[in-house]
């Protein structure tokens, strides 16, 4: 398996503002523990937006052989996905919760606080420099606040992971620069999500690892 999955860990929490890119990592991250030969859940918690959510991909996410947990969502009344609790605790399979990309999508999570907050579960939350949510440092840290606020996930848990993408036309040099910009507004990244064609052109120019990432979904106004 890449590189960036940490050994020992079953459990992973994708968060961060909506658009970020974090169902595009849910599922790529699925597709890649699939390789264990493990059961491998990905639950789309996302209730905020109707727009890029992993269960738009439900048949090619199965048919990479991950099972897809959703409930269906009517207007803007929330919904809760049952099984979550019963797998987070299974040894014998992986889970991957795609979370809502707001501090009122981030509460679906809050529950299961007391089963994340252990070392069997990675938390990583994405950061996507070229969104307008992260033009600023401040702007960033008030976001990651309010998020994390309302997950009562712990802070020293949380590694943070860079989506430098803002559509098709993102060049290898969009890459680097975005890396730049991202180091203004976090300490550190764990890797990047870089869109498999250009994983090996930006891998030697980059000081973190890179995660290759297949587009799933579509951009919204193609």
């Amino acid at each position: 398996m890449n590189a960036v999955i940490p050994e020992g860990v079953r459990n992973f929490v994708l968060l961060g503002e909506a658009g970020c890119g974090k169902s595009e990592l849910a599922i790529n991250l699925s597709r890649e523990l699939v390789k264990s030969g493990l059961p491998v859940h990905l639950f789309d918690l996302d209730m905020t937006k109707p727009l890029l959510r992993t269960r738009e991909q439900a048949g090619p996410i199965e048919q990479l052989g991950i099972e897809l947990h959703f409930e269906e969502q009517y207007a803007d009344a929330p919904t809760t996905t049952g099984g979550v609790q019963r797998l987070l605790r299974d040894e014998g399979c992986y889970t991957v919760l795609d979370v809502g990309g707001d501090h009122i999508g981030a509460r679906a999570v809050g529950g299961y606080a007391p089963q994340l907050n252990r070392d069997s579960t990675r938390i990583w939350y994405l950061v996507n420099p070229f969104r307008p949510w992260s033009l600023t440092a401040e702007r960033a840290a008030q976001v990651y606040s309010e998020i994390l606020g309302v997950s009562h996930l712990h802070a020293q848990r949380v590694h943070v992971v860079g989506n430098p993408y803002f559509g098709a036309d993102t060049s290898a040099e969009d890459i680097l620069a975005g890396y730049e910009s991202l180091l203004e507004l976090v300490d550190a990244v764990d890797f990047l999500c870089v869109p498999e064609h250009l994983a090996d052109k930006v891998a030697d120019e980059l000081p973190v690892p890179v995660f290759p990432i297949r587009r799933y979904l579509a951009d919204p106004w193609k």
